[in-house]
């Protein structure tokens, strides 16, 4: 009976130790090939490096299965569903007290979106703080046309969200006049309505809008590295625990981000390497 007892104990630890899911792995036999399932759940801006990733994994793993959603930075780390959580921010210090481990994979600049009519170009970052918190609400007011500014931003349990208002520092303090729960929609709205102003993250700027420069500094890869433009974020994959606590599966997946060709995905979708 105590051996049974001990044995099941053994298990129960080394579930627990798989990682945030605790999904199951195996090798495949004799060949020494990764075979299972890593999931991950989170940050809607990370969805395009994540899928890329992904993919490109699975590429060299034909029996992994790479399972990903995308519900918001905060809802995926809560979740302690999956593998991995996905987070566009730092851990708070509340998430890293339940034993979550901070790894930041990335960095992102978070551009500041507006219309192809916009005739402004430049903001200071006081002025974008009164934009957002409702002191500026025409567009004259910074030297374009005479039109109310659209307000546009993220749902509560976005990360982007959560970046740009502690960079800002205007938590609880933003006039939205709408919030909506991603990225592209962000884009979509700033595209079709000309008053608009939104926060997306670099890589998902496209041609459809305009970005302004932040005290006279573009949001550009050079300049975040630079440290010239002042918002820039973590994309953060947080694991229960450190990486070598955690499945074969997610190792080997950490590992494929610091390869080469890890860094080149990184660099492909518009991201900057934490490495």
């Amino acid at each position: 009976m105590k051996k049974i007892l001990t044995l099941v104990l053994t298990c129960v630890l080394a579930f627990s130790l798989a990682g945030c899911g605790g999904s199951k792995d195996s090798s495949t036999a004799g060949s020494g090939d990764l075979s299972g399932k890593i999931s991950l759940d989170g940050s809607t801006s990370m969805e395009k490096f994540v899928t890329a990733l992904g993919e490109s994994f699975k590429e060299k793993n034909p029996n992994v299965t790479v399972e990903a959603q995308f519900t918001g930075s905060s809802a995926g780390i809560s979740s302690g569903k999956a593998d991995i959580g996905d987070s566009s921010r730092a851990l708070t210090d509340e998430e890293k007290s339940q034993g979550l481990e901070e790894n930041i994979v990335a960095i992102d600049g978070i551009a500041v979106a507006v219309n192809k009519n916009n005739t402004v170009k430049n903001v200071t970052k006081e002025q974008l703080t009164k934009i957002y918190t409702g002191e500026i609400t025409n567009w004259k007011e910074l030297g374009g046309k005479d039109e109310k500014i659209v307000v546009i931003g993220r749902e509560a349990a976005s990360g982007t969200r959560g970046a740009f208002e502690e960079l800002l520092e205007v938590k609880d303090k933003c006039q939205y006049a709408q919030e909506l729960d991603n990225t592209g929609a962000v884009v979509a709205k700033c595209a079709s309505i000309e008053g608009a102003i939104g926060y997306v993250s670099l890589d998902a700027v496209d041609k459809s809008i305009n970005t302004l420069q932040l005290d006279g500094e573009e949001c550009t890869v050079k300049n975040i590295k630079a440290g010239k433009y002042a918002l820039q974020r973590p994309f953060v994959m947080a694991t229960k625990g450190k990486i070598e606590k955690q499945s074969k599966l997610v190792q080997a997946l950490f590992d494929y981000i610091d390869s080469d060709e890890g860094q080149a995905i990184i660099k492909k979708v518009g991201l900057i390497s934490a490495k």
